[in-house]
């Protein structure tokens, strides 16, 4: 090979190291630039979904006893509840087991998730005894209720409806703490029974 072949063959594997160096450099640029984008994407979208579990959601009822009716959810679905109030049975559990011999809660199922009317044991048409966990019709009618003065005007189905909505997020700190005494007070019925169960076998 001549010093001129050579020459050029030097050049030439220069000028291809020098493309590849570019080819490599604007690559790398490239990969870094859409790490930095991701990145800033991804704090981003934390920083809205954090602002976003900050504010609280408007739930709008409409059903067959509330037209219009708006509450807001405040605290996480299930979470934050009074020290004090700490039930065995989440709502949608206590729809399983046929509550209320199914009569309740049979027009609110845009209301509340989904998943809670999965399994829920409900009858439109009327109490049926059948559906109940324990075979029994336990409940008073509404109308005594309403005439104990037990019922707030926000939940007119009474103490479960405020439940749920508990449940949900919603907060009324007079309303809670009235039905949570409320719940404490069955409590200590219920503690007081098995107590006397115990000693009369």
């Amino acid at each position: 090979m001549t010093q001129i072949g050579h020459a050029l063959c030097v050049a030439a594997g220069r000028r291809v190291r020098a493309v590849f160096r570019r080819i490599v450099l604007v690559a790398s640029r490239s990969w870094l630039i859409d790490i930095a984008t991701r990145r800033l994407r991804s704090r981003y979208r934390t920083k809205v979904e954090a602002e976003m579990a900050g504010r609280s959601r408007i739930i709008i009822v409409n059903d067959k006893m509330q037209r219009g009716y708006r509450y807001s959810l405040t605290a996480p679905m299930g979470r934050n509840f009074d020290p004090e109030f700490c039930p065995d049975l989440t709502p949608k559990v206590m729809l399983a087991l046929g509550v209320f011999c199914g009569k309740y809660m049979t027009d609110c199922r845009k209301e509340f998730p989904a998943s809670w009317f999965k399994r829920a044991k409900l009858s439109p048409s009327g109490r049926d005894r059948s559906l109940n966990h324990f075979g029994v019709d336990a409940s008073q009618p509404l109308s005594i209720w309403r005439g104990k003065g037990w019922i707030h005007p926000e939940d007119p189905r009474g103490w479960f409806q405020w439940y749920c909505r508990y449940y949900m997020g919603r907060r009324m700190p007079k309303e809670d703490a009235r039905q949570i005494r409320r719940w404490k007070a069955i409590r200590r019925h219920v503690a007081q029974v098995k107590r006397h169960a115990r000693r009369e076998t």
